[in-house]
């Protein structure tokens, strides 16, 4: 690439450079110097790597680039770091200080402050630094010893075998009991295999099934788009960011969803989502909403498909016009998901309106939909009782990572009902391995949190839902006397005005 690779940069020079518009990322001493049209194909999305601009990165390259990705990488590496005898000081990526380049009247790249970010931690004291490299030194030597035990290898037979077969059984008596005209079990069994389809897709997106991307991709277009009407290139794109920056409020997506939900009250603030690029308005119809939310979070979940469709499309229309997507076959992969959500609604139209009627179409479109709520009850599990706040960017991989997500106690013969998936820990920590390897490789992350002094969070179904609602409850009622302040406010202000 035309650099010295043995130079060695000091860390006001990488701050400079930064500043000067360079992408700058360290991966283990080395600097990584990734060029914009790089950050613009990057298949994990932009923000994935915005997000670790001048901080050390190398755990979370590792956990989720194979081995022949990372070949590709270092050809961005143009010299070495200096470091402190505790490792890299990092910066604080402009991103998550609300600054971005955007293309300026003239064409060239230029800063621009898209918001006002809420400060976030940089403490560099020598005791901070030494534990995190201390936790990530530590998650080097686990990660090695999960790819030493073969769990990176994917199970065909015993692990999908079982899935690829209950798809079709769920297929075979969504399809037999709608040709008997019973169409509220055919819903349920078609709601159940779209239920069980996404935790494929799931891993699919993560390249854990062949890891071959272009394989893992078109499976998963298959699945997500043609079977399920939705976007496997939205999930990925907003997914990856939330693994990246676990219930973070500002930017992980997974917990954006004023004014029906907040798990916590720093959304009062009216947050700028990083993501969704747009103020996250907390007004009184988001107090008056968020004063029950607790009362109605079952009833939104149950609803959570028809977000997915809304999030799902809006994701499509908007890269259809974004210049700035250029990874290779980008538009071929968009036209992809387009045919096939064109093809999905085409014959589950033609299944609503065998039904006969507007209101049996009616029906099986809500009962299909509600069928596939356990799916979202699972997902908010893992995470919405966990902290939300923002420990700055010293905190190491695997520390964020226990800190915001916890397991669901299950035993084994009722994990298909999760997906494998309420192993959530060990699952952020390796996003790519294998879901069926997840059980074997938490009992390495349990023994690796004990010995790192970290905590391996876990609870029961239904504890866990409780804790749950006990969070929303606390945060509806601080919204409740948001809303009473405010009403007090207006009240005392009209009666002013009216003497």
């Amino acid at each position: 690439m035309g650099v010295v690779i043995n130079r060695k940069w000091s860390r006001d020079e990488v701050a400079a450079r930064i500043l000067a518009g360079e992408n700058l990322v360290v991966y283990n001493s080395l600097l990584l110097r990734i060029p914009h049209a790089w950050l613009c194909a990057h298949p994990g999305g932009t923000l994935a790597i915005l997000h670790f601009v001048g901080r050390d990165a190398s755990d979370e390259i590792d956990a989720y680039h194979n081995a022949e990705v990372m070949r590709k990488v270092l050809a961005y590496a143009i010299g070495t770091v200096e470091t402190s005898p505790h490792g890299w000081e990092p910066l604080v990526p402009p991103i998550m200080a609300g600054w971005v380049r955007k293309v300026s009247p003239d064409g060239s790249l230029a800063w621009h402050n898209e918001a006002t970010a809420i400060p976030s931690p940089s403490n560099l004291s020598s005791e901070i630094l030494l534990v995190q490299a201390q936790h990530s030194a530590a998650f080097k030597q686990l990660h090695k010893r999960v790819i030493d035990a073969g769990l990176y290898e994917t199970r065909y037979l015993t692990g999908y075998g079982p899935e690829i077969a209950r798809f079709l059984l769920l297929a075979a008596l969504s399809v037999y009991t709608y040709a008997n005209n019973w169409f509220i079990p055919s819903a349920i069994f078609l709601g159940l295999l779209w239920h069980q389809i996404v935790f494929t897709v799931h891993d699919l997106g993560h390249m854990g099934v062949t890891h071959n991307w272009t394989i893992d991709r078109l499976l998963a277009t298959f699945l997500a788009n043609f079977i399920g009407g939705l976007s496997i290139g939205w999930w990925v794109d907003s997914h990856n960011v939330h693994h990246l920056v676990t219930n973070h409020p500002s930017h992980d997506p997974d917990i954006e969803h004023l004014p029906f939900l907040a798990i916590t009250t720093v959304f009062f603030n009216s947050l700028w989502s990083s993501y969704y690029k747009r103020t996250l308005v907390f007004d009184r119809l988001s107090a008056f909403l968020l004063s029950f939310q607790h009362k109605i979070f079952y009833i939104l979940l149950a609803l959570g498909r028809f977000n997915l469709y809304a999030n799902a499309y809006v994701f499509l229309i908007r890269t259809a016009f974004d210049k700035t997507r250029k990874s290779k076959g980008a538009r071929f992969y968009w036209g992809l998901e387009v045919l096939g959500d064109i093809f999905f609604w085409c014959w589950f139209g033609a299944v609503l309106k065998g039904t006969g009627s507007w209101t049996n179409a009616i029906i099986y479109v809500i009962v299909s939909h509600v069928a596939t709520s356990p799916l979202h009850v699972q997902i908010v599990l893992s995470h919405y009782s966990m902290s939300t706040a923002d420990l700055g960017p010293t905190e190491s991989f695997p520390a964020r990572q226990l800190r915001t997500t916890t397991d669901v106690i299950c035993p084994p013969y009722l994990s298909f009902v999760h997906g494998g998936l309420h192993l959530q820990v060990t699952h952020h920590l390796f996003p790519r391995l294998p879901r069926h390897n997840l059980r074997e490789a938490s009992m390495l992350v349990k023994e690796f949190a004990k010995e790192q002094g970290l905590v391996y969070a876990e609870f029961g179904f239904i504890s866990g839902n409780g804790d749950v609602l006990n969070v929303l409850k606390g945060v509806a009622d601080q919204a409740r006397i948001v809303g009473m302040v405010a009403d007090g406010e207006i009240r005392e202000a009209m009666g002013k005005k009216e003497s």
